[in-house]
């Protein structure tokens, strides 16, 4: 099973995508209260097309219950721009989370703190770019598990 979080999301079009992208890839979605719009938005239902309906994403209160369900769910790994490691120089466990932080700030600095040993990062290879859209990251990631359970 696959797992993607997406940790106080604030664009619901990414939202939106990364719904339609799980369900395609048999992963489910995950989203970490508080969230930057609300789930009944035309914006949200229109990124996942007619198969927003399908997603059915769970809810966290926020990032204290997210933790708290965390070691059920299986090995996570947390996404950040600036992680020394990228995803492709680690073993993606079966079952797998991706987590993902917010679009403006990533992830807060005690949660960086707590998990810098499962920070990973896409690579850029051109240093004018900052970092890659949420739901890229989250697309690729569900399809570099997949690739390496094959």
């Amino acid at each position: 099973m696959l797992h993607v979080v997406l940790v106080e999301p604030e664009i619901a079009w990414n939202t939106g995508n990364v719904g339609r992208t799980c369900l395609a890839a048999g992963a489910r979605l995950h989203l970490v209260a508080p969230l930057g719009f609300s789930l009944d938005e035309k914006r949200v239902r229109r990124a996942g097309v007619d198969y927003w309906k399908h997603v059915d994403p769970v809810l966290h209160a926020d990032f204290d219950a997210f933790e708290t369900a965390l070691p059920s769910l299986g090995g996570a790994w947390f996404f950040s721009a600036d992680a020394e490691r990228t995803l492709y120089e680690v073993e993606i466990e079966d079952p797998a989370v991706f987590v993902f932080g917010k679009e403006s700030a990533g992830f807060a600095p005690e949660i960086r703190e707590r998990y810098r040993d499962r920070m990973v990062r896409l690579p850029v290879l051109d240093d004018r770019v900052r970092s890659l859209n949420l739901s890229t990251c989250a697309g690729i990631a569900l399809y570099e598990a997949l690739r390496q359970r094959s």
